[in-house]
């Protein structure tokens, strides 16, 4: 069966292009063998594309004729089978988008990884998101990161998500440590075992805490048909809960809600592995000491590693797990950016504060929920 795509340039032309047209063809994407190459007079509801109705718009349609059924994932089978139409035209739209940008770029769907091109034939992402990965790999390093499923899915939804990981990071080490000497004041050095686990637990997990709830663009491919199990229930749910879903995808309640669950149950993992890392180092330097300071020895314990490990997860996966994913996707995503995307300095800057701010917080509930359990007590 033949595969039809229909190509809309937003490049007006003097007069109508002929076949001969070396412009025209030029911006064809390479990847669609031209068995029949036809212009068809139509009228096109300019409306119904989102094109500005100022501009001339010249529609045409390519036939690929190879008889195959095709590896691609825009193409499924014949005659459609009464699907929501808002989505087929959405769907419609995205791929107009992506063609008109490729065309603008002088690229084709051949010269962009696969999974994204996949997406672009499936009209799962807008010419937004291609213009973007455009813009991200001209930078070696990000071009570098692109590489990674993970990263591209990352990086295509935010820009800004690296210097996100870097504000983390970066100010973690001391938003942790002055948190715990506001929380603890007079007893901060008698309690420095306590502190030093504190600290690198929170290192340690920074990294995951800006990775997991982060809002990504699903580069995924259709599921096969025999699909089953966890691939075929969590298919299609956002990395985000309150994420803002591209035009042509949606998210139920149920999916939302179970990327709260879902997340929750990663960082659970994470923050016990990253505890029994951090509880079982500063065990060792408390026993260190102890060999050469006979005074702190009778000051210290050891950090009982099993119940704050365990702990620590809970914490993670539930106070954790919902501040980040609300700062991602809603103070950011749904507030911040869409206010400040064409300044970017000081989106960063907005972004730094309320980070920093969010992470001296989330310090401060650690040590109160740590001695509310009893795993920490307040040392006379």
């Amino acid at each position: 069966m033949a595969a039809v795509a229909f190509m809309h340039f937003a490049t007006p032309f003097s007069g109508s292009p002929s076949l001969g047209d070396n412009r025209f063809l030029r911006q064809v994407p390479l990847s669609l063998t031209l068995n029949h190459f036809s212009r068809i007079d139509v009228s096109i509801s300019q409306r119904k594309l989102g094109f500005p109705k100022s501009r001339d718009f010249h529609s045409f349609v390519c036939f690929s004729g190879d008889g195959g059924s095709g590896d691609g994932y825009g193409g499924t089978g014949g005659g459609g089978d009464g699907d929501d139409h808002g989505d087929e035209d959405a769907e419609g739209r995205n791929r107009g988008e992506a063609f008109m940008v490729l065309a603008e770029a002088g690229r084709s769907l051949d010269s962009i990884p696969k999974d994204l091109a996949a997406s672009v034939e499936a009209g799962k992402i807008p010419g937004a998101i291609i213009r973007r990965f455009f813009d991200l790999e001209k930078s070696p390093f990000l071009g570098w990161l692109l590489q990674f499923g993970g990263f591209k899915e990352r990086l295509l939804a935010d820009d800004l998500f690296l210097t996100k990981v870097a504000i983390e990071c970066g100010v973690g080490i001391f938003t942790k440590t002055a948190a715990e000497l506001e929380r603890r004041r007079e007893n901060f050095f008698k309690e420095l075992d306590f502190v030093i686990a504190d600290v690198i637990m929170a290192i340690i997990a920074d990294f995951m805490l800006v990775w997991l709830p982060a809002p990504t663009v699903s580069l995924k491919p259709p599921l096969a048909i025999k699909s089953a199990g966890f691939d075929k229930f969590f298919y299609g749910w956002p990395d985000n809960a309150f994420q803002v879903a591209l035009p042509g995808t949606s998210y139920s309640l149920f999916q939302r809600i179970g990327a709260i669950l879902r997340n929750g149950s990663k960082l659970f993992v994470v923050g016990t592995s990253a505890s029994l890392i951090g509880t079982g180092i500063t065990n060792l330097l408390i026993a260190a000491r102890k060999a050469f300071d006979e005074t702190y020895a009778v000051e210290a314990e050891d950090v009982p590693i099993l119940s704050t490990s365990l702990a620590y997860g809970v914490y993670m996966a539930v106070s954790s797990n919902l501040r980040y994913q609300v700062l991602a996707g809603v103070i950011e995503q749904r507030i911040l950016e869409p206010l400040l995307h064409e300044q970017k300095v000081l989106l960063g800057i907005l972004c730094f504060a309320v980070r920093t701010g969010n992470t001296f917080l989330g310090s401060l509930m650690w040590v109160d929920y740590a001695r509310w359990i009893g795993i920490q007590k307040i040392r006379e």
